[in-house]
């Protein structure tokens, strides 16, 4: 043994430490939970939220994206039992309510904001952001720059709004002297904000239709869809370049939803289906989860790693797909 080097434990010391721990509990703190924007994804995001809090799971910290900065600021202001609250939203929740067309003095957006302002309202929450029972961030962009902007302290109302303002339909914000809005144009799951936050592992509630493997599919042609299928192209490089980044560093676990067939973003009506899918196929994913250290963790047959030739971390998954 070379000066400096630990003698390694024997197989008695290494067995009377008791048995390793599995799933989430084997991941190294802090554990960042990341909560994805995508509209009525919000829905899906409540079921894996159910599949959580069952299991007991609490993150260190919460980083949210648009709707994912809503769902993950009530999960921060009510640790393990935000879920039930979240599905009455959900399952209430329509259209109208969140995108309220109306006179605005500007021409900024064509909503108001006072559908989100009044579901912020009802949601219990405090009035800044260092007073959620878990430090939370919501991510927006900086219109003027395009910088990210990481809303961790100070007003929490308009840090969602902020969140959440999609360019042209509801208005920007200014916060601290910038001008804001949503923040998945830059950072639709925001894995690298919650790595610049101090996380030493990362949990992803869904990233809904943008998961890969994307599917192909023959080439739209008119100008609607063309614009649809561009746009997930785009938010689909983009999570994949960012989640392949962060995992290269630490434990990233991208929990599945288990659906096939996604609504319309704004399309409230199928909440319910959303939630329970997501629920039973993240709950399965859950109690398969093995973690043996930096790597990407998700149901797709292949789990990746960072950690070179020879050595692959696996996910063990028991039923669920995306």
């Amino acid at each position: 043994m070379t000066g400096g080097e630990r003698p390694r434990p024997s197989s008695s010391s290494r067995s009377a430490e008791g048995p390793k721990p599995v799933g989430l509990s084997a991941l190294p703190r802090p554990v960042a939970v990341v909560v994805g924007g995508g509209g009525v994804l919000g829905a899906a995001q409540v079921g894996i939220g159910y599949a959580l809090e069952q299991r007991g799971f609490v993150p260190d910290l919460i980083i949210g994206t648009s709707v994912g900065a809503l769902n993950g600021a009530i999960a921060a202001a009510h640790p393990g039992k935000a879920a039930p609250w979240l599905d009455h939203v959900w399952t209430h929740v329509r259209r109208r309510e969140v995108f309220p067309l109306g006179y605005l003095p500007s021409r900024a957006s064509i909503c108001t904001d006072r559908g989100l302002r009044g579901l912020i309202a009802r949601a219990g929450l405090p009035s800044r952001i260092e007073q959620l029972e878990i430090p939370f961030t919501a991510v927006a962009m900086d219109l003027a720059t395009g910088a990210q902007a990481l809303l961790d302290h100070g007003d929490l109302e308009s840090a969602l709004l902020a969140s959440a303002a999609i360019p042209g339909v509801l208005p920007p914000v200014d916060r601290e002297g910038r001008t804001l809005v949503d923040g998945g144009v830059i950072a639709l799951v925001p894995v690298r904000a919650a790595l610049q936050e101090g996380a030493a592992s990362v949990v992803v509630l869904s990233i809904g239709p943008t998961n890969w493997p994307l599917r192909p599919t023959t080439p739209p042609w008119r100008a609607g869809a063309v614009a649809a299928r561009a746009g997930l192209l785009l938010w689909h490089h983009q999570i994949e370049r960012d989640l392949h980044e962060v995992s290269q560093q630490i434990p990233t676990v991208v929990l599945p939803t288990g659906i096939d067939t996604w609504p319309s973003p704004w399309d409230f009506s199928h909440s319910r289906r959303l939630i329970n899918t997501a629920s039973l196929a993240a709950g399965r994913f859950l109690d398969g989860l093995r973690i043996s250290g930096p790597g990407l963790y998700r149901v797709d047959g292949a789990p990746e790693t960072s950690a070179g030739p020879g050595k692959a971390w696996t996910a063990s998954v028991s039923g669920g797909s995306q």
